[in-house]
Formats: C-alpha cells, structure tokens, sequence
C-alpha cells in the first residue's frame, strides 16, 4: 500500500497508528482516494490545480514540503529516492502518478506542524490538524466526521 511504501521510506519515529488515520482521513476527504487531480467543474477530465490522493498545490504543499525547516530534508531524500527533482514543479508533477511519494509527502506536510498528533478518536482535534496544515479553500466540516471514521474503521483503530 502507498502509505506503508512512504512511511517506510521515513524515520520510524514518524510511522504511528494516529499518522496513519490522519493519512487516511486527509486522503478519503480531499479525493476519496479516486481521484489523483483536483476535479473542477466544466468540461470531463478538466484539471483544478491541485494533484495527488492529498491535493497538493504546486505552490502551497509542494512548496511547503520541500522548503519547510521540519519536512525539507526528508522531502528531498524522499524525491531523490522515487526519481523526482526537489522543486515545487517536479513534485506537483509526479505526485499524480506515484502514490508513495504523495503519501511520504502527506506525512512530512503533517509533521510540520508544531503540535502533537491528535489522539485517536479525537475527530475535532484531527479536523484542527487538517485545517490548520491542508489549508482547505473551501472546507467541508460535513464531510469529515465521515472521513475520519473511515479511516478509523479503515485501521481498525
């Protein structure tokens, strides 16, 4: 699976069941791990700007990764492992067809951010994570509780 190929590739410090729900929350509310670019209303197969299970933009969490003081030297050994160049670009573009490397860069995007993981079971504390870390434009509170126990039942947490 993906998220065990990328937490793999990561210190096993970084490797936790509340990662994992998290991985798997973010990843079934941003794509319900369908759809690899952001689906944007109007003409079949037209592309938003954000790619990968995790939705990542080129200049939010691509930048983000590869530059953040916390995720910057994993990102670029995880780029260098799965061929990609360390730039915004190449990530954005290769994260919409290598899901490794999408969820390594999930994980590091998540380990940016100062605070503990939150406990399992804490849905409110997991959506305060996503929102503060994921940014979403246009967030879907709604849909979430969904998401996280998904990925709860998902992990047998």
């Amino acid at each position: 699976m993906m998220i065990d190929g990328a937490l793999a590739l990561l210190p096993t410090q970084m490797d936790s069941p509340e990662a994992r729900v998290m991985l798997h929350a973010i990843g079934w509310q941003e794509s319900r791990f369908t759809h690899r670019f952001q689906v944007v209303a109007g003409e079949p197969g037209e592309k938003g700007p954000a790619r990968g299970f995790w939705q990542f933009e080129r200049g939010g969490g691509c930048a983000g990764v590869l530059r953040h003081r916390a995720s910057r030297y994993w990102m670029h050994h995880l780029c260098t492992v799965r061929g990609c160049q360390p730039s915004p670009d190449a990530l954005w573009r290769q994260i919409e067809r290598d899901d490794v490397l999408a969820a390594g860069a999930a994980r590091l995007l998540l380990f940016t951010d100062p605070k503990r993981l939150p406990a399992l079971g804490d849905e409110a504390g997991a959506w305060g994570l996503y929102e503060r870390v994921w940014r979403p434009g246009k967030p879907h509170r709604d849909t979430w509780a969904q998401a996280y126990r998904q990925a709860l039942e998902t992990l047998g947490a």
